[in-house]
């Protein structure tokens, strides 16, 4: 039986590369979307050859463990029936690795539409990396195709590639980034208002910008999360997993014992800010903060008969009046955020990490 073409089938969607934290990874990492219309249905098992072909063109894929996590897991994968976005990431990975390159993270998952696919993976050169995705795309393609032979171009273009500069990586450090699907403006505004300048760099970091670019800094003060809300993704990233997944990179940049604000009962973000090395700082609009809370958390900031009520130490704080012409969330997080800000640059020892981070 014929099959469809698969350089037809199997095409690229967008190409791009993430420099900074990111959904997927804190380190750099290239994403490939794909579309691969029949192929969805048709796997290596399916053609004749497909396993033998690409192992006489990358010896090395021997050694991918895959999800059977034994040497040569993944050619196993191969001979069972395994589908094009798995093998992709595979050998972009393997196209690094023969040029020298230690790289070996990357995932495989549905995309944002039924039949397309998410395909990420780690590299070393931006370029490098984006030219590997290209590369593996059209080998897997020759692949089904049953026309696959060597692949000794494609290493030498990589090897050719990787002697070119590269974009250097993140080192730009701001003050606070700002992401969630609320009202981040009114928050940037909130902190302005509070005293802070334009010149310390506030960021507002949408959420489908993490998703689709990174984070755009490499290091900051503190963060804030107004809510695990993103309404500017597609709708699986909306999943409350997924959604606490996303606004949490923001966590990865801040410096470690740094502090990140976070919404009361968020307690997945909580997590995920701890497992990042920083403090958390839990602010409600109301005065419901639980006992789950409070047990993970630096300081507090909640409403109580009208005003914000931050609690740092053993003495509560009296925040401020909430005032009608602003959502309560940013008074609230931009709040806490000032008082944040206000105990960093009391502590020599954190003033001495961030320096020594940002030189890194």
């Amino acid at each position: 039986m014929t099959r469809p073409d698969p350089a037809i089938e199997i095409r690229l969607v967008a190409l791009r590369s993430l420099r900074g934290a990111n959904f997927w990874s804190r380190r750099p990492v290239t994403r490939l979307d794909l579309a691969v219309g029949a192929y969805d249905e048709i796997n290596s098992a399916d053609v004749p050859n497909f396993t033998e072909a690409l192992v006489r063109a990358f010896p090395g894929l021997i050694e991918h463990q895959c999800s059977i996590g034994e040497r040569g897991g993944f050619i196993t994968r191969l001979r069972r029936g395994t589908y094009a976005p798995h093998i992709i990431e595979l050998i972009a990975l393997e196209l690094q690795t023969e040029i020298g390159h230690d790289v070996g993270y990357g995932r495989s998952r549905g995309g944002d539409r039924p039949g397309e696919y998410t395909v990420i993976f780690e590299h070393l050169h931006a370029q490098v990396g984006l030219r590997s995705a290209a590369l593996a795309l059209e080998i897997v393609q020759r692949a089904f195709a049953g026309t696959l032979e060597e692949v000794e171009y494609a290493l030498a273009e990589l090897r050719a590639l990787a002697e070119s500069p590269d974009v250097p990586p993140l080192h730009a450090r701001v003050l606070c980034g700002i992401t969630g699907g609320g009202d981040r403006a009114a928050t940037r505004d909130e902190l302005l208002r509070g005293g802070l300048t334009d010149e310390e760099l506030i960021v507002d970091v949408p959420p489908a910008y993490i998703l689709n670019a990174g984070l755009p800094y490499g290091h900051s003060a503190i963060a804030i999360i107004l809510d695990t809300e993103p309404t500017d993704v597609p709708e699986r990233y909306q999943d409350p997993e997924r959604a606490e997944q996303l606004v949490s990179v923001i966590a990865d940049a801040v410096d470690r014992e740094g502090i990140v604000v976070v919404p009361a009962k968020a307690w997945g973000v909580q997590d995920a800010v701890r497992d990042a090395r920083c403090r958390v700082a839990i602010f409600a609009t109301d005065d419901d903060v639980s006992s789950k809370d409070a047990r993970v958390a630096r300081a507090v900031a909640r409403v109580r008969g009208g005003r914000i009520i931050i609690e740092w130490g053993d003495e509560p704080e009296d925040g401020g009046p909430l005032r009608p012409d602003t959502p309560a969330a940013p008074q609230v997080a931009a709040a806490l955020a000032l008082r944040a800000l206000k105990a960093l640059s009391s502590n020599p020892d954190l003033d001495a990490e961030r320096s020594r981070r940002h030189v890194a």
